[in-house]
């Protein structure tokens, strides 16, 4: 189960995740950057009740900025890094519209998932 789950996450802890995909915007384009965090452990042990084992985990991916860049500027002019720590208004935005997203983007996740691991069978 841990070396499943490791692999998994192996996968999803890509630089693909981390730096997410280029929306065209007409004259700018925008690129999201994640951080992500996961933790696991797993146990088990003997007692005069009997045996037992357990396992889990959990994780956070959260937005921490994005690449704006100006089509029609060259060079690293035309390059902002935009922060959204929550004391930036455009990050309050963000982090508010992520956090309602959040139950759809499981969703979809699962979704994924689910339809991937039927192709590898």
């Amino acid at each position: 189960m841990l070396k499943i789950t490791a692999n998994e996450l192996d996968r999803l802890l890509s630089p693909a995740h981390v730096v997410g995909q280029a929306v065209d915007l007409g004259d700018k384009a925008v690129i999201p950057i994640a951080e992500f965090g996961f933790g696991m452990g797993a146990g088990g042990g003997k007692g005069k009740d009997g045996e037992g084992e357990g396992a889990g985990c959990g994780g956070k991916i959260a937005p921490v900025a994005l690449v704006l860049v100006h089509k029609d500027v060259k060079g690293p002019d035309g390059i902002q890094v935009l922060s959204l720590h929550r004391d930036n208004p455009v990050a309050q935005i963000i982090n508010a519209l992520s956090e309602s997203l959040a139950p759809q983007v499981i969703k979809a996740i699962k979704a994924m998932s689910e339809s991937k691991e039927k192709k590898e069978e």
